[in-house]
């Protein structure tokens, strides 16, 4: 275990703590600089300035003359309502994380320390039964988040069933959330068990949960307070035992003041909420993503000695992170998987992606591609204490203490170096 004070720095370090850092550590060094040393990504460090709690991991060197992943937990010491340190509680390589430090959660990649909360807040909920409302927008992978959420608790080998209430038309939702009996209605030949029953002892996720009509609104708050469901046309109600996970792209609360949703619904959803960043904000995830989908698309392709794609070229990854995404994770997967097709050879070109990505203004109905002798874009090799001063004010909005806090060095000494790299603009 670390403590830090509320500038980061280091007031209290357990044996164990430099045991597994693999040096002293002495009062008042600063803890981003301690566990980050001299890497270009920061995620810890980029948490702790933001005031975020964080999991995560870090690179450090070991008696070998290797190196080894340290896993990091941070929770911020409050008293009333400021912030006056932290604890951070330092073991072996999480599960899941790879050497650049980028944690798994079944299945979903991310080095973003914002990325990183949602998986420690999915931790946290998943052995427990409460409900989990999860906002963000088309494309984030939300259903990849209950799924997660689902897999990670006791329930995990019970059925998920997800059901996107904007997608069924209102006549029918009912029936397909509760079920119905024979001769419910015009049509119901057989009783029909309704997604609630057939997800018994499982995990039910609901999508676009602000479009539910109002009436079903209401039979929806019942099951959550009886834990039972009313089948269509039935009289007797049937106990049922499902962990709901809900989703929109809204805010629910708009949605209540504008009379579209019921305030004793919404607190009942989001018991925990959880908020998915969009792809545009997680510029980091992107070149990780990227050579995720890759390694993905190159396993289905070796099952037909298909292409296989070593390395993604220069200008291509920084195009893919210059693009804002407005699809979020499943754009960018559709975007790769483009490009793997069109293109040949072993580099994937940025002639291969789709002309939206490279030239935004093209618009997204634009076909004509980029000619094959497209220059590509270069720049001057930049020093690793460069890159690492540019990705701190990039993760810091600009903001210099901020971003100081991030490099572990104090405000004057960034400005100064600044200043001597020519970046002091």
């Amino acid at each position: 275990m670390l403590v830090l004070d509320e500038r980061l720095r280091v007031v209290l370090a357990t044996a164990a703590a430099e045991a597994l850092i693999g040096t002293e550590v002495p009062t008042g060094v600063l803890a981003p600089q301690l566990l980050c040393g001299e890497a270009v990504e920061r995620p810890i460090a980029e948490a702790l300035a933001q005031g975020l709690p964080v999991t995560g991991a870090v690179v450090r060197p070991d008696a070998d003359g290797g190196t080894r992943l340290l896993s990091v937990s941070a929770t911020p010491l409050v008293r009333g309502d400021t912030r006056v340190g932290w604890i951070l509680l330092l073991g072996a390589q999480l599960e899941g994380e790879d050497p650049t430090g980028a944690v798994q959660f079944h299945g979903m990649w991310t080095g973003d320390p914002a990325m990183k909360h949602v998986f420690h807040v999915l931790r946290r909920a998943a052995p427990r039964d409460a409900t989990v409302l999860i906002r963000g927008e088309t494309g984030t992978g939300k259903e990849l988040v209950a799924r997660a959420l689902h897999e990670a608790s006791p329930r995990r080998d019970r059925p998920f069933a997800a059901i996107n209430c904007a997608a069924v038309p209102g006549s029918l939702l009912e029936s397909e959330l509760f079920g119905h009996v024979r001769g419910a209605f015009t049509g119901a030949v057989k009783d029909h068990l309704g997604v609630f029953r057939a997800t018994d002892g499982g995990t039910l996720f609901l999508d676009e949960v602000a479009e539910l009509p109002l009436e079903l609104q209401a039979k929806l708050l019942r099951v959550l307070e009886t834990r039972t469901v009313l089948p269509v046309g039935a009289h007797a109600p049937v106990p049922v035992d499902v962990r709901i996970v809900a989703a929109t792209h809204q805010s629910l609360r708009r949605a209540v003041e504008r009379g579209t949703f019921r305030a004793d619904l919404m607190y009942r959803l989001r018991v925990i909420p959880l908020f998915v960043p969009p792809l545009r904000v997680r510029v980091g995830d992107v070149a990780l993503l990227t050579r995720k989908f890759v390694e993905e698309l190159n396993e289905q392709s070796s099952r037909s000695e298909g292409r296989q794609v070593l390395r993604v070229a220069p200008n291509a990854l920084e195009a893919l992170e210059r693009y804002p995404w407005p699809g979020n994770v499943r754009e960018l997967r559709n975007a790769l998987e483009y490009a793997y097709v069109i293109g040949d050879g072993p580099v994937l070109q940025v002639t291969d992606l789709p002309l939206e990505i490279v030239d935004p203004s093209a618009g997204p109905d634009a076909v004509e591609a980029l000619p094959v002798n497209a220059p590509p874009a270069s720049a001057p090799e930049e020093s690793p204490e460069v890159q690492r001063i540019r990705r701190a004010l990039e993760r810091a909005s600009g903001h210099r203490e901020r971003a100081a806090q991030i490099l572990g060095i104090s405000r004057v000494t960034l400005w100064r170096r600044m200043r001597e790299l020519g970046l002091d603009a």
